[in-house]
Parts: C-alpha cells; sequence; structure tokens
C-alpha cells in the first residue's frame, strides 16, 4: 500500500487549512505533495500520478465550488488514479451527505477539524485496516450517508506542528514575503449569516481557542529568520483583542515580539470587529508592527446590521474606522449593499454610508450581496420564508420587493467586473495600497506622501464614479423610470483608470527602486 498523501486546495496567500494537515502527516511519518487547485487539471492529475499516493484530500470551503472540485476528481479518477479520495472544510463538514452525493468520486469526508482524523485516516490505509471506523468522517453505504462518531475540536492549538507552506504560496508585497498565520480558531459571535460559528458548534469542545503568544511569536521568527518573511497575514475569524482576555494576550505578544528581537521588525494585518478597537491597546499593536486591519462592516444601516445579527450600530463602526485612521494605520472592510431586508431606502443608506467612509479617497469602494451560506441561520429562515432560490451550489433568494431584485440582477454584472476578481480596478487600487502602507512602515522613501496623494486621485475617481452610477441605477429603478437609467457603464473608466494607475506606481516604483531593494539585499 502507497504511504504517501496529495492535497489539492487554493494555495492564494497559502492554505493553514491544508498545511496544519500536511505537517501533521509529515509529522508521523508520511511524505505529502501540496498542490494549487487552480492549477491545469491534467497538469494535476499527471503530479498525482507521478505520487501514486494512498490518499488524495481536497480542501473545499465554499459550496460554490462544489461543480469544479466534482471535475478535477472525475479527471483524476478518468487518469487512473484509484487511491482514497476525501474532502474536508466548512461546507463538507455541515453537509457530508451532499457534498458524498455530488461528488461521487468522494470514498470520504472529514468533518471538522481534521488534522487528526486525516493522520488517522491515513494510517488505517497506509496498514490496510478497515477505515471505516475513524471518528470524524462521513462516507457512504448501501446508498445511505453514514457519520462516524464526532471528534471534538483540538483543545490544545499548541500541540500542533507548525503548519506546512509551500513557498511558491507567498505573497510578495515590494519584494518581501508576506505570510498567512493564526493565533486563534473559532468565533464567539453569532452573526446570522457566518458558518463559522456553525462549523465549531457541531462537535463537541470549546468553540475559541487561542495559541500561547509565545508560540505564535516562534512560529513567526523561523519564518522570518529560514523563509525572509516580513509580513504576517493573520487569518483569526476575530484575532484575540477582546475582553480583559484580549488586553493580558496582547501584552504577552509584545513581550515576546520583544523578546525575539521582531518588535517593530515586521509587519502584520489582523481581522477584528468595531467594537473591539479601542485607541489605547491599538496604539501598542501599531507601535509593535500593526499595519492594517480588516473589519467585517456588512452593512452601513440599522436593519442590514440587524438582519446580519452583527450586535453592532452604524455609530460602532464610524467610531471604530475613525480611531483606526487616527492611529496611522490602514483598513480594509467587508460590505454588502445587498442583504435579505433590502428595500430602497437601505440601498440609499448603505450608498451614503460607502461615499462618507470612502470620501478622502484611502480605500476603493467594494462590496457585495450577502450569500446564504449552507448552515447558517440566514439559509434557514429564508427557506422558512421561502425565498430562498437556485440551488446548493448557486444560491440565492429573493427580496420582499421585487423591483429591488430587477435592481440587483442590473448592477451586479457590471460593478462585479470593477470590485471582484484579482484583476479587477478595485483590487489593483487595494494592492497599490497595500504598498503604500508597507513602504511608509519599512521602507520610507521621498516622495511617499506625493505618492500617496496620486493613489488618493486615482482612487477617489474610482469611487465617485462607482457610486454615482450605482446611486443613479437606484433612482431609475425605485421610480420605475427607464429613462433615469445612466446611460454610460461605469466600466467605461476603468481601462483608462487602471493604466493611469499602473503607471504612475510603475514610475514611482523605478525611481525608487535602489531604497526598495537595498533593504532586501537586493541592490547594492
Amino acid at each position: 500500500m502507497q504511504a504517501g498523501a496529495v492535497l489539492i486546495g487554493f494555495q492564494e496567500q497559502g492554505n493553514l487549512g491544508i498545511g496544519y494537515v500536511a505537517a501533521m502527516l509529515r509529522q508521523n511519518g508520511f511524505a505529502v505533495r501540496i498542490l494549487d487547485f487552480r492549477d491545469n487539471a491534467e497538469s494535476i492529475a499527471e503530479t498525482v500520478q507521478e505520487e501514486n499516493p494512498a490518499l488524495v484530500g481536497f480542501s473545499l470551503i465554499f459550496q460554490y465550488y462544489v461543480p469544479e472540485f466534482h471535475r478535477l476528481a472525475s479527471c483524476l479518477r478518468s487518469h487512473g488514479v484509484s487511491c482514497h479520495f476525501t474532502a474536508g472544510g466548512h461546507y463538507p463538514s455541515l453537509r457530508s451527505e451532499e457534498t458524498l452525493r455530488d461528488i461521487p468520486e468522494l470514498d470520504s469526508i472529514v468533518r471538522f477539524e481534521g488534522e487528526i482524523t486525516a493522520l488517522e485516516l491515513m494510517q488505517c490505509l497506509a496498514d490496510g485496516r478497515d477505515w471505516r471506523q475513524v471518528h470524524g468522517i462521513a462516507y457512504r453505504e448501501s446508498g445511505r450517508c453514514i457519520l462516524t462518531p464526532p471528534r471534538p475540536l483540538i483543545a490544545d492549538l499548541d500541540s500542533l506542528p507548525f503548519p506546512a507552506r509551500p513557498l511558491e504560496s507567498d505573497l510578495i508585497i515590494l519584494g518581501r514575503k508576506a505570510s498567512p498565520i493564526l493565533a486563534s480558531r473559532g468565533c464567539c459571535r453569532d452573526c446570522s449569516f457566518c458558518s463559522i460559528r456553525e462549523f465549531y458548534s457541531q462537535v463537541p469542545g470549546r468553540k475559541v481557542r487561542v495559541r500561547n503568544p509565545a508560540f505564535v511569536v516562534e512560529e513567526m521568527k523561523q519564518l522570518h529568520q529560514l523563509n525572509r518573511t516580513d509580513i504576517f497575514l493573520f487569518q483569526d475569524d476575530d484575532f484575540p483583542v477582546w475582553g480583559d482576555f484580549g488586553r493580558r494576550w496582547v501584552e504577552h505578544f509584545i513581550a515576546s515580539l520583544q523578546a525575539a528581537d521582531l518588535y517593530g521588525r515586521v509587519l502584520w494585518k489582523i481581522s477584528c470587529r468595531a467594537d473591539e478597537i479601542d485607541s489605547s491597546l491599538f496604539a501598542r499593536l501599531r507601535d509593535a508592527g500593526l499595519y492594517m486591519v480588516y473589519l467585517g462592516i456588512e452593512s452601513g444601516n440599522e436593519t442590514g446590521l440587524e438582519m446580519l445579527n452583527k450586535r453592532l450600530h452604524v455609530r460602532d463602526v464610524v467610531r471604530a474606522v475613525a480611531t483606526i485612521q487616527s492611529l496611522g494605520l490602514a483598513f480594509t472592510y467587508g460590505f454588502m449593499l445587498f442583504d435579505p431586508s433590502s428595500t430602497f431606502h437601505s440601498v440609499r443608506d448603505n450608498i451614503h454610508f460607502l461615499r462618507n467612509l470612502t470620501r478622502d479617497g484611502r480605500i476603493p469602494v467594494v462590496f457585495c450581496r450577502m450569500l446564504p451560506y449552507a448552515g447558517t441561520p440566514i439559509e434557514t429562515r429564508l427557506k422558512q420564508e421561502g425565498r430562498l432560490r437556485g440551488n446548493v451550489h448557486d444560491p440565492s433568494y429573493d427580496f420582499t420587493n421585487p423591483a429591488v431584485s430587477l435592481l440587483f440582477d442590473r448592477i451586479s454584472a457590471p460593478t462585479g467586473e470593477l470590485i471582484q476578481g484579482s484583476n479587477s480596478l478595485a483590487n489593483q487600487l487595494n494592492f497599490a495600497w497595500q504598498e503604500f502602507w508597507v513602504m511608509k512602515r519599512m521602507s520610507p522613501v521621498e516622495e511617499l506622501d506625493k505618492y500617496g496623494k496620486f493613489l488618493r486621485s486615482v482612487t477617489t475617481a474610482y469611487n465617485r464614479h462607482i457610486l454615482q452610477w450605482v446611486e443613479c441605477a437606484t433612482t431609475a429603478h425605485e421610480m420605475g423610470d427607464e429613462s433615469r437609467f445612466p446611460s454610460w457603464d461605469p466600466r467605461e473608466h476603468a481601462g483608462e483608470l487602471s493604466r493611469h494607475l499602473l503607471l504612475g506606481r510603475d514610475d514611482f516604483m523605478l525611481r525608487h527602486q535602489d531604497l526598495l531593494l537595498k533593504p532586501l539585499g537586493l541592490y547594492s
């Protein structure tokens, strides 16, 4: 029996889920190859054939990718790969029966946290033992989905080995490597649209567990020394800055950074809630290396925040953003222009909120529609109300006012091209701003303030352009007057703005490349 594994998933900015499983398998003597799901299916099939593994594992986080994973699994089988196929992630864990049905090539599902379960499954396969006795999996038997006894959540995250990280998956910002990292798992909040709480609530164990900050810093130190990582992207659903515990954890974390000689020498980004932003605490974090904060704002009106069960008010978000900016920190955000409670009035409120949020041009406008993820309270509510539409791989819902549905349908494609995807103008602007904030903290150069003004001018033009178009479209649909619908397309000037951005960015980088490259040892 073969004794290796191939793990396949999205590797953009790394995949810590796969990384932890791979590290656990390697620690116990198994060879592991990590592949990027975005690679050509034929190329993946050839690599898997060469590896001849005992196990192929798929990291399937969201339900929207089920058809694509099905095509890949089918391609592997058609190439003669006959070993055990398993899948893990939020969606397969919460909807094991549907996943096994829709990807018939799978032999099993590794449910919820997978490090120990995947290891035991691998050991059974390597030894030729019955793998169906492993706790924490799902499989088919006589057309039925069988769930084995649930495996409790891992109580001590520090007992896990540091995750494996394929070097090619690192994000590069101005020549500096940026790696994902975790300080905690789980979230104590219960937002109605989020599957995180459901994922950690289905099995025994504490729903939120936090690593020892000294071990987090030890991992950072290893990556800094061995991989030359200078930027760390914390992927915690809610970084531990909450309450008295958070303050104690932060104190220990900062002390550990100082002891490791990383204080102020590396940068890091975190995600947290608006009501966790405290000026004095975040000033300390900033001085230690925090440079960017992600906020899940989601809505700019009270009705939307209530529907999403954010347990926040608009004033809380406004205060948090003002605090972040006053401390000289960057921020990014998530925002849902549409949610199941949307009316024309709420859409207008959201447009007004976004206009104020992005007024100074330091952040581009981004938004989406709330998606009814499988297993979430909002999905259950929409189903009960008879408003859930589409299918499990592409779910949708009806708004209470059909005219709002028409508005969403009308604007989704044009705005989506500007906002979503790696090549979108919003993403280009976000990345240029990320470079700016890294330079501000790690490579201050002449004319940086002037370059910042340039970025603000391009960002402001983009923000004004897209919000004006959405506002005009909203007015036309609200009044039922097609003649009021904007005659111009929001994508019309996107190419021009993109070229202007890239030319200005490249010109600035070229003129300052000596100062930017010298700290990296790439320029003499």
